[in-house]
């Protein structure tokens, strides 16, 4: 009888090969849902996360049934890959497909998911090919997958659609279309089978927020991590790196921590990862100095083993068959290859006091990473492991981190999908600033966080715009490991320089309230404005002009809001670049305030605004609430209790909760935090006055709370 079964289960595969299957969906979670096709490789992205989906949290947003839109999705294996069809609506928009640089808005493209270095398109080569589309139409779809999936995300027009776009005449018709519309996203997933999930929301942010807590909810950092960051040149000596501390103390400039390049180890690229004796003689001594002035240190590292590293002989038989910058690969899928990198990273680093890492060169390009024809022992394959490196790196060194209760903040260079809780932000070595904040914006949908860094600039204007962008992301950094940048190397703007970190530090207790919300909530700290309330812009199609060589099928351009973002429930960034005089600025529904004035700057519009040189635009929308300390130089310790202010905007009665906890643990996992109500209510004569310090919970270093108006009622 078993084996017939056998031949029965044989034969009912085989015949199902090249058939359309409607998918079939099964509740993981509140608002999540599941389907497996085929035969899903073991190894995919949440699998190498070990995501944690934080149900409680989950079971808090809208109760919500299977989106119906889906209901008629299909799936097809054929020639040992698997076909995915997903409906779409005429008017429907789609976000995310991974970290995009040129565009917020996804449909009508094509992308092969596949990590590597950004190299100017968006055509799914990117530091994180998240397989996950984000629809306003209240869902998300998940592959989970590490093969490099192909998406036409609403690109196909079959000959069977039952709303097929109409046949035109480019002879006769000046609206004919090189585009015409599709009703379909469909995928491509190079293997005999894969996972899928479904996330429901009630609007575009409550799916976002579904899928960061079915991944574990959102990093925490460490309050360090939100302070400013600086990395030194290369080959910079102990003595070197304290005197540019003792720079930024003795000129007035913020700092927390401090960034090794790789020139701290006796040899990069490949590397030993032990220290140079020549550049640091006691590097235990070197990282306490740091500490005793309340500043950490962060180290530049790349997988790949040297010769001369001490773990070689015992790393050799878990590495691949092919090198890279003629270094050792090490399987790190392997349970014993991590344990060999956690014995060495963890004597000569962890234990003296190293506080994190940038993990550098696990996205690519193809010429410099490892090929496809690579070979690694536990079985992966060379291009499954290139999607998931970068994230079992992650994953390994934040373990390192937890065994001893630390919290860790650091630098990574690919990421994929489950990384949301995941204490890395993506960096690379593109640099164009206006991508910078697009790609801040397409970060909010894929559950990672980016940092538009500066490094150098050709004009004062120019460094002052990148400095100002980089204070209102989630990790403030100043790269200067080539050429040496200081933030007052151009000293025209080398006070409003200052101001920005200034205005950085003062918004802490703001920032890490957001960072919590990411955490417990889902809510990424930086918000692209399709995830705001009362957002409601049109994404109206522009024609293109024909022409001969640059444009010869007049393609349409859809308009995308790439330029602004949120960062937390009330602070809207609208930043300025080179060479800019003036800008628009969309306001969602609702009034809206200038932060550093307090005046009304208009309700859901389309505002110009020409705001100088000297301060990045900033606005607050009715009712928001600003805590802010004093302007520290180096971020507070966790004994430390700072006074705070709240500055208030609008005439309305408003409330939201601060969060804190010792900032540097992982206690907060076990309860040990505060969450502060900060309420304004109108007495009897209608004057607004605010709360005082009304503290649920554990860990408020916050204290004498004044409040300020920003708004003059009229």
């Amino acid at each position: 009888m078993k084996y017939l079964f056998f031949w029965v289960s044989i034969f009912f595969c085989i015949a199902l090969q090249g058939q359309e299957q409607t998918l079939q969906w099964q509740a993981v979670a509140p608002g999540v849902w599941k389907t497996v096709i085929g035969k899903p490789d073991q190894v995919n992205p949440l699998t190498i996360a070990e995501i944690q989906p934080r149900l409680d949290a989950l079971k808090k947003l809208t109760d919500l049934p299977f989106p119906q839109i889906l209901a008629e999705s299909v799936s097809e294996i054929t020639d040992g890959k698997t076909f995915l069809r997903f409906p779409l609506q005429r008017q429907e928009q789609l976000f995310g497909l991974g970290l995009n640089f040129k565009t917020v808005q996804q449909r009508g493209t094509i992308k092969t998911l596949h990590v590597d270095h950004y190299n100017g398109t968006d055509n799914g080569r990117t530091h994180a090919p998240v397989p996950f589309y984000v629809s306003d139409k209240g869902y998300g779809v998940l592959i989970n997958s590490a093969r490099y999936i192909t998406v036409y995300a609403g690109t196909t027009v079959r000959k069977t659609s039952t709303n097929p776009p109409p046949e035109m005449n480019r002879n006769s018709q000046k609206d004919w279309n090189a585009q015409p519309a599709s009703d379909a996203v469909e995928v491509v997933v190079p293997a005999p089978g894969t996972e899928v999930y479904v996330f429901a929301g009630a609007t575009t942010m409550e799916v976002v927020q579904r899928y960061n807590l079915y991944c574990g909810g959102g990093t925490l950092p460490p309050k360090w991590g939100l302070g400013f960051t600086h990395r030194t040149p290369t080959l910079f000596t102990d003595k070197q790196v304290l005197h540019e501390i003792d720079e930024f103390e003795s000129k007035g400039y913020p700092l927390s921590f401090i960034g090794l390049e790789p020139g701290w180890q006796t040899k990069s690229y490949p590397n030993t990862f032990v220290w140079d004796s020549s550049r640091y003689p006691q590097p235990q001594q070197f990282l306490q100095q740091l500490l005793r002035k309340n500043i950490r240190a962060n180290l530049w590292i790349n997988p790949y083993l040297s010769t001369s590293s001490p773990i070689l002989k015992a790393m050799e038989p878990y590495t691949a068959s092919h090198k890279v910058w003629v270094g050792y690969v090490p399987d790190i899928t392997i349970p014993a290859a991590r344990n060999l990198y956690k014995l060495l990273f963890s004597q000569q680093h962890l234990k003296i006091g190293v506080s994190g890492y940038k993990i550098d060169e696990v996205d690519g390009y193809d010429n410099w990473l490892w090929p496809d024809v690579t070979k690694f022992p536990s079985g992966i394959s060379a291009e499954q492991m290139r999607q998931v490196y970068g994230l079992q790196f992650q994953k390994m060194t934040d373990g390192w981190f937890r065994e001893i209760n630390t919290r860790t903040y650091g630098l990574v260079r690919a990421s994929n999908a489950g990384a949301s809780a995941m204490p890395y932000v993506i960096y690379n070595d593109y640099y164009n600033h206006k991508d910078f904040i697009t790609a801040l914006c397409n970060s909010s949908f894929i559950g990672v966080l980016w940092t538009p860094e500066a490094r150098s600039s050709k004009t004062a204007e120019e460094w002052l715009r990148r400095m100002q962008s980089v204070c209102f992301s989630p990790m403030a950094m100043l790269n200067a490991w080539s050429d040496g940048t200081k933030p007052w190397t151009f000293p025209e703007v080398a006070s409003q320089v200052k101001e920005v970190m200034q205005l950085r530090m003062q918004l802490l207790p703001y920032l890490y309230t957001s960072f919590a919300q990411y955490h417990f909530e889902g809510k990424p700290p930086v918000r692209a404005m399709n995830l705001v309330e009362g957002f409601d812009y049109e994404a109206t199609t522009e024609k293109g002009s024909l022409n001969s060589t640059d444009n010869p099928y007049a393609i349409a351009k859809k308009q995308d809001v790439k330029d602004q973002f949120m960062l937390g429930d009330f602070l809207l960034v609208a930043p300025m670049f080179a060479g800019d005089i003036k800008r628009k600025v969309i306001l969602p529904k609702g009034k809206w305030f200038d932060f550093y004035t307090g005046k009304l700057v208009g309700e859901g519009e389309v505002i110009e605004i020409t705001p100088g040189l000297e301060r990045i635009p900033l606005f607050v929308k009715d009712g928001g609430i600003i805590p802010m300390i004093p302007a520290v130089l180096h971020t507070p310790g966790k004994d430390d209790v700072l006074p705070l202010k709240v500055h208030y905007y609008g005439e309305r009665e408003n409330n939201w909760t601060l969060y804190d906890d010792d900032g540097e643990t992982f206690d907060f996992e076990k309860g040990n935090f505060s969450w502060t109500t900060l309420s304004v209510k109108k007495d009897k004569k209608g004057k607004l006055t605010g709360s005082d310090l009304r503290v649920s919970g554990k860990n408020l270093h916050y204290n004498n709370l004044k409040w300020q108006f920003m708004t003059v009622s009229k």
